[in-house]
């Protein structure tokens, strides 16, 4: 089970205000390029129809994992890390709801500006270390890509992993991607570009001291180290 222990400061305000500042920048320079950096110019197009490519090869391919036989549409996701909304316009479409956090308020801005036609979609600014801005919601499949990579401090990532296990419904899956290359330690301290990598034994002991069952892993040792997590 997760820890009851009431959440704590894991980073100094100093960490926490370069994460968001540094991804505020990101997004105003050229938000859809640093959350997809294959191109540098996205038409609406073309950027959402990559999340759909996305989550069809990391959730439509594996909906026995994650759905447990429950429609789709019946179900609430939430997304971690879900930048100017890419794979969150998919999302809406295969789940019934959709929760959705980034730290860059500026992320969010033009998320909502690009979403505002999804009544199903929920979007929040979270502090950059838990997810307390979502209350005690309850969902049913948490999913995170491309976004822990960024991310400098391992105590960050376990409170990420920590919250999503005490949202998400027992039996429920967290499905989320991490940086495996442990060849790629970050040269510059706090990093929020090049954040800390996981072997498969940091990851085991992450999902066991945050309340899951760590069942499958696919990409070990590379930067898309994928971890399906069970919460018990």
């Amino acid at each position: 089970m997760p820890s009851d222990k009431p959440l704590r400061a894991l980073e100094t305000p100093s960490l926490l205000h370069k994460m968001r500042s540094d991804w505020d920048e990101r997004a105003r320079e050229n938000a859809r390029h640093y959350v997809a950096t294959a191109q540098t110019d996205w038409s609406d197009d073309s950027y959402f129809d990559s999340g759909r490519l996305s989550v069809f090869h990391e959730i439509l391919t594996d909906l026995g994992n994650v759905c447990h036989q429950t429609n789709a549409k019946q179900m609430s996701v939430l997304e971690i890390g879900c930048g100017s909304g890419r794979m969150t316009r998919a999302l809406s479409e295969v789940f019934g709801e959709v929760y959705a956090v980034d730290v860059s308020g500026e992320m969010i801005r033009q998320a909502k500006e690009s979403l505002r036609d999804r009544e199903n979609i929920q979007l929040f600014q979270n502090n950059g270390q838990d997810l307390t801005v979502l209350g005690d919601v309850q969902v049913d499949f948490a999913f995170s890509c491309i976004v822990f990579q960024h991310i400098p401090s391992r105590e960050v990532i376990h409170s990420y992993v920590r919250e999503a296990a005490r949202l998400l419904k027992p039996g429920a899956l967290f499905k989320c991607q991490l940086q495996g290359d442990t060849t790629m330690d970050p040269t510059v301290p706090d990093d929020t570009w090049l954040g800390v990598p996981f072997s498969e034994a940091d990851a085991k002991h992450m999902a066991e001291d945050c309340g899951f069952e760590l069942r499958y892993t696919t990409g070990v040792g590379t930067q898309y180290f994928w971890l399906w997590l069970f919460r018990h």
